[in-house]
């Protein structure tokens, strides 16, 4: 295969990766998603050559997008505790006694409308 073809594919996986970080950026997580298939055919056209190398911008992009995507991902993580911190408050109820013994009272959320006459 030829050098050409080899710079053809490094360009498609150039923009793939640009396309990946605008959407790590906007929050758009479907489409990434979607990129993962699309990035995994080119990277296994990619492996067909033997010249490989200008892949140093490359391996600066996919360091970037690799920042971004853990950084989403640790924000979702937060996101997901935080919401079960939620639950739990909506559930229980944790105070200290006269002795700072920590004491938890459970409660029940009712979820019925009361009607009226």
């Amino acid at each position: 295969m030829t050098h050409e073809s080899t710079q053809a594919i490094i360009q498609q996986i150039e923009d793939l990766l640009e396309r990946e970080r605008d959407a790590l950026l906007s929050g758009d997580l479907e489409a990434i998603g979607e990129f993962a298939n699309e990035k995994d055919g080119l990277i296994d056209s990619l492996n067909k050559f033997k010249d490989r190398a200008d892949l140093g911008v490359l391996q600066e992009q996919v360091r970037r997008n690799q920042a971004l995507l853990d950084g989403a991902l640790e924000g979702i993580r937060k996101v997901s505790a935080r919401i079960s911190e939620f639950r739990k408050v909506r559930k229980t109820l944790e105070t200290y006694d006269a002795g700072g013994r920590k004491r938890t009272i459970n409660g029940e959320v009712a979820h019925q409308v009361e009607k009226r006459a």
